[in-house]
């Protein structure tokens, strides 16, 4: 089974409110965008961000320049279709990031939540860096969050990777400036806790 073909079999065999990574709203992502700037007109790419309420909460907040990417159309479809008439103010990508054709130099803000930690071969991660640094700006940031060293060693079926801050900042290198760093302990649907660490960085 291809990773399309399972994200698919996730999305449309689980409600959204299902799944581990789940948040009503994610609050630590919305704070480290506010401390990344202040203006509405900004470019933000929320990365694998299918049936996530985060466009929702950007929408809301009336950021002009909002752009989400997912593997599953499914889990895109289920996003446009709680948004409503406001989808169509969205940029909407259903493709492998790793794979993906993104504007370049276009993004201000690089959001992504429980994406990275699924890229276990080198290769993928290599990959998925060229990506930001085509499609950032300089300047622009970076907030990246995947499952810290206490968090679970398989999500979805799948393995995953976990990180500490050095080691997730390592994979970017020096052009990424680590501003800081947290983790937070992220409650499931299911009633378990799962590690996720954020790290917010500038690409100079």
């Amino acid at each position: 089974m291809s990773n399309k073909e399972h994200w698919e079999k996730v999305y449309g065999t689980k409600a959204p409110d299902a799944v581990s990574w789940y948040a009503p709203h994610l609050e630590t992502s919305l704070t480290l965008i506010h401390q990344a700037t202040n203006h509405k007109d900004v470019a933000i790419i929320d990365i694998g961000g299918g049936e996530s309420t985060l466009v929702d909460d950007l929408l809301a907040e009336g950021y002009k320049d909002i752009s989400v990417l997912d593997i599953s159309q499914k889990a895109i479809d289920v996003a446009k279709e709680r948004i409503g008439i406001q989808a169509d103010k969205v940029h909407w990508y259903c493709a492998d990031i790793t794979q993906a054709t993104l504007p370049q130099n276009h993004f201000d803000i690089w959001h992504d939540r429980a994406v990275f930690h699924f890229l276990t071969e080198e290769s993928q991660r290599e990959r998925y860096v060229e990506q930001v640094m085509r499609s950032v700006k300089h300047g622009g940031y970076v907030i990246m969050s995947t499952f810290g060293p206490e968090g679970p060693e398989k999500c979805s079926g799948l393995d995953v990777v976990r990180y500490d801050s050095e080691h997730l900042h390592a994979q970017f290198g020096k052009k990424f400036k680590l501003i800081n760093s947290s983790t937070e302990a992220h409650k499931t649907p299911m009633g378990t806790t799962q590690q996720f660490l954020y790290c917010f960085c500038r690409m100079e």
